[in-house]
């Protein structure tokens, strides 16, 4: 049975046991009560603020290969600089020894699945259910959403050479049918 996206399933590997919290420590002494967000179109006030350098980047559903290679590369420059040819060497998931090092070194630039696709969008697996649907409409007949994420297979059980062949045709066109109806 073929898979995709596999990139969202090695991201989720990779990144599985990241996250954040705050701490007693981190919260600020004030007789102010917290701001709430609004539609407001007033000047901002200088809170400070994540900076763009803080950010991973993102994938999108409508990249093009050049877009995605654009978006990678920081990555790998910063793995290249840390003794790791991603091109060469196996670095997704690990976490130990030199490529470990690397990792942990450059997770803050290696891009995030679109946003569609991340395990972290509560609505992923919803999207995941609705692209499956789209491709069955276009004659995908061995396709379902993946049990351990968002995602979808191909193929069944049978592994369907034409279900595998449609679906890899027609992900990227219900993809974008999908997030369109979705905005």
């Amino acid at each position: 049975m073929r898979k995709y996206p596999m990139a969202a399933l090695l991201l989720a590997v990779m990144i599985g046991g990241t996250g954040c919290s705050a701490t007693g420590n981190d919260q600020t002494d004030t007789a102010e009560p917290p701001e709430v967000a609004t539609l407001r179109t007033e000047t901002p006030s200088v809170a400070p603020s994540a900076s763009p350098a803080d950010e991973r980047p993102r994938e999108r559903l409508d990249d093009t290969e050049e877009d995605a290679k654009a978006r990678a590369r920081p990555y790998e420059k910063c793995m290249a600089d840390h003794g790791v040819d991603i091109h060469r060497e196996r670095a997704g998931g690990v976490t130990s020894g030199r490529i470990g090092k690397a990792n942990k070194a450059c997770e803050n630039l290696l891009p995030l699945p679109p946003w569609e696709l991340d395990p972290a969008n509560p609505e992923a697996r919803d999207f995941a259910r609705d692209v499956v649907a789209c491709l069955k409409e276009k004659g995908v007949r061995y396709v379902e959403v993946n049990p351990d994420g968002p995602g979808w297979s191909f193929g069944g059980e049978q592994n369907d050479a034409e279900s595998i062949s449609k679906g890899m045709r027609f992900s990227p066109e219900c993809e974008r049918e999908v997030a369109a109806k979705r905005k």
